[in-house]
């Protein structure tokens, strides 16, 4: 992450807490991510630097249309000081900045199927009696860990997978 897709995210926090505008932007952000992730063709545009400004705040207000005033803004501000590229970091940044005001994280639990509801809901619990703080469930799905999970909350990962007991089993046995 570069020091500059940090202050540009710090900026529009701010700016967006002092508008009560920051949930809002939050959810832009989200959007920006997952379309950029899913777009190899937008990745490419952002970052070429044959293709001109002009053409890819076409591309962003049109893709992003939905966007708040201030997401607009900061297309324009990326723009205007050729960091567009940057776009993808920002948006990263600012959500990490703004669930770190909101004393909340995104816990990480890898399953072979989807969680359920009632899951999800005695996953979030155990985070916030470990951690102290809420947190937001991001579901990724891995058929190869076979069963069980693994939780990732920050620094600390809790493996209860049936392919890391199978890994360890098989490690003593060959001891």
């Amino acid at each position: 992450m570069s020091r500059a897709a940090i202050r540009y995210a710090k900026a529009v926090l701010s700016l967006a807490q002092e508008n009560n505008v920051a949930e809002n932007i939050q959810k832009d952000m989200q959007h920006i991510i997952a379309t950029i992730d899913s777009s190899a063709d937008l990745k490419m545009v952002l970052n070429s630097p044959l293709i001109k400004s002009e053409v890819k705040l076409a591309s962003l207000r049109e893709i992003f249309k939905s966007s708040g005033d201030q997401t607009q803004k900061l297309f324009d501000t990326l723009i205007i000081n050729k960091r567009i590229d940057l776009l993808d970091d920002v948006a990263k940044q600012y959500i990490v900045l703004f669930d770190q005001s909101n004393a909340t994280q995104v816990a990480t639990v890898t399953t072979a199927v989807p969680l359920s509801k009632d899951l999800e809901i005695k996953v979030l619990d155990k985070v916030k009696e470990l951690t102290g703080n809420k947190a937001t469930i991001e579901n990724v799905i891995d058929e190869n860990i076979i069963g069980g999970f693994i939780l990732r909350v920050g620094d600390l990962q809790y493996n209860a997978s049936i392919l890391n007991k199978l890994t360890s089993l098989k490690r003593e046995l060959s001891n």
